[in-house]
């Protein structure tokens, strides 16, 4: 009985070639593709982190109390999707996000070099002042980086946001006025604020 010779294996369908052009085309797709998961992503976090809306009065099932004059007048949680609003596990998650943005966009992109007129932390986020500029500054590039927004939007953020944004965090008196002015002596100190005023103290 004679050996039979394997069949030869028919031939893979002839490669597919993109030219350059076409290449940075789908570079380009890509990379706005993968910043709008990441966007909605951080949105979908926020969203996972919130309570439940009260429904509306028409809409409450027997039993519930109706919004008015002797029910609740707001929802329990956060009215503001401002980091300050925030509070546990709410603040947490939207920190994370707000430093995945410093980190891997602001300060690449943006940071500039450290120097005694130009001081910077490397534990911003220990800083109350620097965690309200930056999340309203993050607030803002979400804004008017989104197509929505016209193709202004990002000349309109670096303008009214971030330039004005960066005055006051990296100013020699500012947030981080006690922490690092040189990359090679590393510091960190959050300053003490005025105390609060009580009702009936003397001036």
């Amino acid at each position: 009985m004679s050996e039979t010779s394997p069949t030869a294996s028919a031939p893979g369908p002839e490669p597919f070639r993109v030219s350059d052009e076409g290449l940075d085309d789908l570079a380009s797709a890509l990379a706005k593709t993968i910043a709008e998961v990441r966007r909605q992503g951080v949105i979908l976090d926020r969203l996972g982190s919130e309570p439940d809306p009260v429904p509306p009065a028409d809409q409450q099932t027997d039993g519930a109390p109706a919004a008015g004059a002797d029910g609740p007048k707001k929802a329990d949680g956060p009215t503001s999707v401002f980091i300050l609003a925030l509070g546990g596990e709410a603040y947490a998650v939207e920190l994370a996000a707000l430093s995945n943005w410093v980190n891997h966009l602001l300060l690449p992109v943006y940071g500039r070099e450290i120097s005694t007129t130009r001081p910077w932390c490397a534990l911003w986020h220990e800083h109350p002042e620097a965690v309200a500029r930056l999340h309203a500054l993050w607030l803002a590039w979400q804004q008017l980086t989104d197509t929505e927004a016209g193709l202004a939007g990002p000349s309109t953020w670096h303008r009214d946001h971030l330039d004005q944004a960066l005055v006051h965090l990296r100013a020699p008196d500012g947030p981080f006025a006690a922490c690092t002015t040189s990359p090679t002596r590393p510091n960190h100190r959050v300053l003490t604020t005025p105390a609060p005023q009580l009702p009936g103290m003397a001036a």
